[in-house]
């Protein structure tokens, strides 16, 4: 079996942004197995969900014993998700192995990307408004969370054939839609609880693809290789990184990888995400002055003189 050390440094880079950002494994190592070291669609899919099944596991570990992790909802979701990802991947299947499902897997796993990205902006959206309002993450409600069953198998089972055809979503597209459903749970506690279901998730998708997909060890070894260190770095430096820069970062990547998914040309790419990255920019910069602004506005209400008739 030929290792690839290329492969092996390129998965490392990309679990220390995982790492760091607690999403972006599937939404950036299978793009980058297809664009940057030509591996068939279906192949990438099922290395890199082999590989996160033994990755996901250590930082689950560490959420557990923080007791970051609501436990009941990581069951609700399990019971949607682990069957429809087992079917994913029958799904794949199903659709031959030819150039047409190829075609069809990186269509997927281009739409996944934007919504994975669409998923990110949400949350540093909240993020800000959050931030506006004055109101720390930490200081949410502590009261019981109210669990919305049907909801929760629905996205459980929607991320799960996500995942099982791209492997794209534990990370980004689960953790979003937990967001919409419970407003009220701490950000730690959206990514311990969404790691710790991606464990069984993420298993059922990698024995799919194991026993029907394109499995090659070649691929999954250079990934592990390099992923498992890079993670454990990555978690490591998190605490001292601008988490909200990296994300805005990943935004990018993300849609440049979704775009080379959809068939874009390289100039022509080149070109979208330079307008992309200048209008996220602009956008950025307009969004910042409007809350310097009502910052600096708010003092001068409080020294508004009261008028003598009501003293």
């Amino acid at each position: 079996m030929h290792f690839d050390v290329t492969m092996a440094v390129g998965s490392f880079l990309v679990a220390i942004v995982v790492g760091l950002t607690g999403m972006g494994g599937g939404a950036l190592m299978t793009p980058m197995l297809v664009t940057f070291f030509g591996v068939p669609p279906l192949t990438a899919v099922s290395s890199d969900l082999v590989a996160s099944a033994v990755m996901k596991p250590v930082g689950s570990v560490v959420h557990l014993r923080r007791g970051t992790v609501h436990l009941k909802l990581v069951g609700w979701l399990c019971l949607g998700s682990v069957p429809a990802a087992f079917c994913g991947v029958l799904i794949a299947r199903a659709l031959g192995s030819g150039e047409a499902t190829q075609h069809f897997i990186e269509i997927a796993m281009g739409v996944a990307l934007l919504i994975a990205a669409s998923g990110i902006v949400y949350r540093l959206y909240q993020g800000m408004r959050d931030k506006k309002a004055g109101a720390p993450v930490e200081t949410q409600a502590a009261a019981p969370l109210r669990m919305r069953p049907v909801p929760t198998v629905l996205v459980g089972a929607l991320g799960g054939v996500v995942v099982g055809i791209t492997s794209v979503g534990s990370g980004s597209l689960i953790i979003v839609a937990l967001l919409a459903l419970y407003p009220m749970l701490k950000a730690n506690q959206l990514v311990g609880t969404d790691l710790v279901q991606a464990v069984p998730l993420v298993a059922a998708a990698a024995l799919g693809h194991i026993m029907f997909g394109d499995f090659q060890l070649a691929v999954t070894a250079p990934l592990l290789v390099g992923s498992i260190p890079g993670v454990y770095l990555g978690a490591r430096i998190s605490a001292h990184a601008p988490g909200d820069l990296i994300r805005r970062a990943l935004v990018v990547v993300l849609v440049a990888s979704a775009l080379k998914m959809f068939g874009v040309p390289v100039t022509a790419l080149a070109w979208i995400i330079a307008g992309f990255v200048v209008a996220a920019v602009a956008a950025w910069i307009f969004v910042a002055v409007r809350r310097r602004t009502a910052e600096t506005a708010a003092p001068d209400v409080e020294r508004t003189p009261v008028p003598a008739a009501e003293r």
